[in-house]
């Protein structure tokens, strides 16, 4: 698995419903991409309009095949954004510039 990470904004499409069934598949494909080791965090933003998903991937192209997978985005009630995260830390000298 690649240690390359994505970010995935989720913006909740205006006039959408979320029926229970729609969230519920939307958690399964958050559980199906936590047991192949691509999730590495998940969550709404605390006002309703959307969330974010940071994700492991191969490439950028690889990222977004799997945003646009997500029942949200596949039903319509979410549109979504995907950029890769470059990680600062120590290990890599904070992108060099430490």
């Amino acid at each position: 698995m690649s240690d390359r990470c994505y970010v995935v904004t989720l913006e909740r499409t205006p006039g959408t419903a979320r029926s229970e069934a729609l969230v519920r598949a939307h958690v399964a494909f958050l559980r199906a991409l936590d047991a192949q080791g691509q999730l590495i965090l998940a969550g709404p933003f605390e006002d309703g309009a959307g969330g974010m998903i940071v994700l492991r991937a191969d490439s950028l192209a690889a990222a977004r095949t799997i945003a646009n997978s997500d029942p949200f985005v596949t039903e319509g009630s979410s549109t979504c954004e995907v950029r890769e995260w470059l990680l600062s830390h120590e290990e890599n000298n904070h992108l060099g510039m430490g």
